[in-house]
């Protein structure tokens, strides 16, 4: 294994373990886990994998294989970049009075970064995961999830929700993981597409987002204050859309009908996975891209692009999915249809004069475990 190697020839020992953690991709459900609401995210079947050795020094030893030159840090506040995903782990850890030492890490990762497909939740979870067992801290799988969560927010400063950690922390193979982003409450989805004659294609437009440039925190900020207007926690609880909306104007007033007519989506989608009418989601799929699009306000002409001509060339449905601002689009497509879809969306992106976008089916992967 490539990430042991690598670890042997960083520190000249056999790390105590190995663990991974997948990225995920959201079937459905977007912007609404920071407002308490439902979500329908899977584990890929790529991820990040951690060689990971305690040390008794509290010292931490990090080197990536995709990031160049490897770190040593003796005090947390020292970390920068990609280092703060895995060093705002033990800090969630040692502030909650964690008895978490220090460790030499090695880091391998397959995520295609700045896709929208959470490489740095999977990095997080992978991470965590590494040190609940190393140090015996009796965690369950959704305490991690919520730890890294933490990390993301309060040490790298990116007000996530829950969503992207609990799916790399808690997801099954050939299931979504329906969550309720509110109670904490997850129910697993058989999603077998294999069986229906269908694919879930991600499209990876190759624009790179940082959600941490403010777009993020805005959007969530709009949120919170559309709930305060209309005097209820948060907008998963309004039950009268129109009557809300009379109360609210401008940018309050559109991410609330986005957040309000999302939840029912995921809810819809649920119903039909559950009556095996799978090929009938794809229509809510195309009206999540207009909404997120249209009321959101968190696409682009890369991912507008990628959906609509995923559509015209057979695809059921299609949307972005992820924060937003570039990163990746998902598309529901027949088998005899992928070649199709493939073409189309190469040919669009040709004529406009942009790179050839990555394609890739996705199908539901295992959460964080162990490997060695």
């Amino acid at each position: 294994m490539r990430v042991v190697e690598a670890f042997r020839d960083s520190y000249g020992t056999e790390p105590a373990g190995v663990w991974h953690a997948p990225g995920r991709v959201n079937l459905i459900g977007e912007h609404t886990d920071y407002n308490d609401g439902f979500v329908l995210p899977f584990a890929l079947p790529w991820g990040v994998t951690a060689a990971v050795s305690p040390r008794e020094d509290g010292v931490i030893r990090l080197r990536s294989l995709q990031a160049g030159e490897p770190v040593t840090l003796a005090t947390l506040d020292e970390a920068e970049g990609w280092a703060r995903y895995v060093v705002g782990v033990f800090w969630v850890f040692r502030q909650g009075g964690q008895q978490v030492g220090g460790a030499d890490v090695v880091i391998d990762g397959d995520v295609p970064r700045g896709a929208g497909l959470s490489s740095s939740a999977a990095l997080e979870v992978a991470v965590g995961t590494a040190l609940n067992e190393l140090y015996g801290l009796g965690l369950t799988k959704m305490e991690i999830a919520l730890a890294a969560q933490k990390a993301e927010n309060d040490f790298v400063g990116m007000p996530c929700g829950i969503m992207d950690q609990a799916a790399s922390a808690l997801g099954e193979e050939g299931k979504a993981l329906f969550m309720d982003c509110r109670s904490l409450g997850t129910r697993n989805i058989p999603f077998d597409l294999a069986s229906h004659g269908l694919q879930l294609l991600i499209i990876n437009t190759g624009v790179h987002h940082e959600l941490a440039d403010g777009q993020y925190a805005r959007r969530r900020k709009d949120c919170e204050n559309a709930a305060k207007h209309l005097g209820v926690d948060a907008l998963r609880d309004v039950t009268d859309l129109a009557g809300a909306l009379a109360q609210l104007s401008g940018d309050e007033r559109r991410r609330t009908q986005h957040v309000v007519t999302e939840n029912h989506r995921v809810e819809a989608v649920i119903g039909m996975l559950r009556a095996g009418a799978v090929r009938e989601i794809g229509s809510l799929l195309n009206a999540s891209h207009l909404s997120l699009r249209d009321q959101f306000e968190v696409s682009c002409a890369e991912l507008d692009v990628a959906v609509e001509s995923a559509v015209r060339g057979g695809a059921r449905g299609a949307r972005m999915t992820g924060g937003g601002f570039g990163g990746s689009a998902i598309a529901l497509v027949a088998d005899d249809r992928v070649e199709s879809v493939r073409e189309s969306v190469t040919e669009a992106y040709a004529e406009r004069g942009w790179a050839a976008p990555e394609i890739y089916p996705a199908t539901p992967a295992a959460g964080a475990r162990r490997l060695l």
